[in-house]
């Protein structure tokens, strides 16, 4: 084979979520049903926000990046899944692997900024609601978003450049459903040093800076429902922060599981298995979780579909 990029692969084969023949048709229609129920969800939402002026709001402008991010996101590799299960042989270019490598960090990193500006924004309408206005004004909304793509941006380039510098000889089976950074490595026939220090660096920050930022931001959210009299509202506040809490952790937890212990330990089984929760169910989550339990969503749906009647 030709050498392209110091490597001398030019094609990878995706081993897939499994290789038991008996579960790639059952697997197949979970997650055709899962990515569809995603894309309907997320891009609803889109939809929701830009249509109805009430949403336009700092709340509902994180969540309409939040739902393009996880459309996107989901669809890098989910399609190719899904390809996967009724293909014979599964079969990716290398400059096809790079790509998707590429976008997979990018979105994957804008969601763990764009969660960190929503529990800031929820600090801010909780803790501080005379300051809201003053605080989360467009200009500040703009940056912080400018900023999730530039850190997600920044971060897509590291891991990807420094992968690019690998070469990868004679092996080319990826035990994975799609082009992550892990199963990358494994291949390797140089020196992967570098790249385990430049994972547990730029992951490191990507996930622990976010999520102690948005646990303390809860943290102070939490103190404030406390103080609410009413019983039912405290009830209701809980409710909604607690579904909030379980979608963060769910995604950080099983990111930091994948990226963040040591490389040698516990089997890539493991990691797929992990990389499932933050790659199909949070975006599958979100929308309703974030959204389709808010009352403002329902009032804009119930217009929506009002007006495509008549």
């Amino acid at each position: 084979m030709a050498i392209t990029n110091g490597s001398l692969v030019t094609e990878f084969i995706l081993v897939g979520l499994t290789d038991q023949p008996v579960l790639q048709l059952p697997l197949f229609f979970l997650f055709l049903v899962t990515y569809t129920v995603t894309v309907l969800g997320n891009l609803g939402l889109i939809i929701l926000i830009v249509l109805n002026s009430h949403l336009h709001t700092p709340m509902y402008f994180f969540l309409f990046n939040l739902s393009l991010i996880d459309l996107c996101y989901s669809s890098v590799f989910t399609p190719k899944m899904l390809l996967n299960f009724v293909s014979k042989k599964n079969i990716i270019s290398y400059m096809g692997c790079m790509t998707q490598l590429f976008f997979f960090c990018f979105f994957i990193i804008s969601e763990c900024y764009v969660l960190t500006s929503m529990s800031y924004d929820r600090y801010v309408a909780i803790c501080k609601p005379l300051l809201y206005n003053i605080t989360m004004s467009q200009k500040v909304c703009a940056n912080l978003m400018l900023g999730s793509y530039l850190m997600a941006f920044a971060g897509a380039m590291a891991h990807t450049g420094c992968i690019l510098r690998l070469t990868f000889c004679d092996a080319n089976t990826i035990n994975h459903y799609f082009c992550d950074l892990i199963p990358l490595l494994e291949l390797s026939c140089t020196s992967t040093y570098v790249n385990e220090v430049e994972i547990f660096i730029v992951v490191g920050i990507n996930i622990i800076v976010p999520s102690l930022t948005i646990f303390i931001s809860y943290g102070f959210i939490l103190s404030s429902i406390l103080r609410i009299s009413s019983t039912e509202g405290r009830s209701k506040a809980f409710s909604t922060c607690s579904s909030h809490i379980v979608a963060v952790s769910l995604f950080f937890g099983s990111a930091a599981f994948m990226y963040l212990k040591p490389f040698s330990a516990g089997s890539m089984d493991e990691g797929k298995i992990s990389s499932v929760f933050y790659t199909t169910v949070v975006p599958l989550m979100n929308p309703l979780i974030y959204s389709l339990r808010n009352k403002d969503v329902k009032i804009a749906l119930k217009k929506t579909l009002s007006r495509i009647k008549f």
